[in-house]
């Protein structure tokens, strides 16, 4: 289902080689008149970098790290402390109109 799906070769396109000359790795045509020679070297393979084992911090970089988590604490702290004294002050509103309703229907039925 997965897998790509290629016409079989009768009926794929023939390319035409007329139109498009293939590379030959060199970079000037055979009949350059320049002074060039081809490089026939590879470069040399770049070295692999060192695994290093631990993460070391400097002192100034260890400083904005602990900075930078007292204040995402303090800012999620302040957040959340928000939050339920929202919820807290909801609650206390909602249980002020519950007594109120409630002696007025009492006062009103009492009558």
């Amino acid at each position: 289902m997965f897998t790509p799906k290629y016409p079989t070769p009768d009926t794929a396109p023939t390319a035409d080689t007329s139109l498009v000359q293939p590379l030959t790795g060199l970079v000037h045509p055979p009949a350059c008149t320049c002074h060039h020679t081809p490089a026939t070297t590879a470069p040399a393979p770049a070295p692999a970098p060192a695994a290093r084992s631990a993460v070391q911090l400097t002192p100034g970089a260890l400083a904005v790290a602990v900075a930078g988590g007292t204040g995402v604490v303090l800012v999620v702290g302040t957040v959340l402390v928000s939050m339920l004294l929202a919820v807290a002050i909801t609650a206390a509103s909602v249980a002020i109109c519950a007594v109120v309703l409630r002696s007025l229907l009492n006062n009103h039925q009492g009558r």
